[in-house]
């Protein structure tokens, strides 16, 4: 274990640290948006509209839904390091997908329909006009965005201040 002068604070080149992490929501599946699209409806008659009918008799199916998401073998989490954002699957965090923060330099909001039932988006993360890494169905997504781009911009300051190349071992 490396002594730290400031806990939980490391150098990229020193060792890989974790910032936070955010499970995606229900709304990284094509059912959930379907889902969130319906319970968006506000035809009705006073507090009685059909989205929240359709709330009330999908709730076993959302809750099936959810709990999908929550097995062993298909649990999902987003994690930012002070290296990189990684995608890691499973109980004991196998790394999926990661993007390094030299890879990006924006990272855009997409809210598709029915993401904004769930307060949830997806964080597209781009070179130019190009894009190099999507997470989907992130919940709450801005503050997790405004984090990255905080996280790259230290990083980044940390690397024009090394002798050496610093990045994901």
């Amino acid at each position: 274990m490396a002594m730290q002068s400031i806990a939980g604070v490391s150098p990229p080149s020193v060792m890989e640290t974790t910032v936070m992490t955010v499970w995606p929501s229900v709304a990284s599946t094509s059912l959930g948006k379907t889902l969130g699209r319906v319970f968006r409806i506000k035809d009705g008659f006073g507090p009685v509209s059909i989205g929240r009918l359709a709330l009330l008799a999908c709730t076993p199916i959302g809750l099936m839904l959810y709990l999908s998401l929550r097995l062993p073998w298909a649990i999902q989490r987003y994690r930012l390091t002070n290296r990189r954002v990684i995608v890691e699957r499973g109980v004991s965090g196998r790394i999926q997908q990661f993007v390094d923060f030299d890879k990006f330099d924006s990272i855009a909001l997409v809210v598709e329909p029915g993401q904004e039932w769930y307060a949830a988006g997806d964080l597209v993360f781009r070179k130019g006009a190009v894009e190099t890494f999507r997470l989907p169905g992130v919940s709450r997504p801005e503050s997790f965005r405004q984090t990255c781009l905080k996280v790259q911009q230290s990083y980044r300051s940390v690397a024009a201040h090394q002798p050496h190349s610093v990045g994901a071992a």
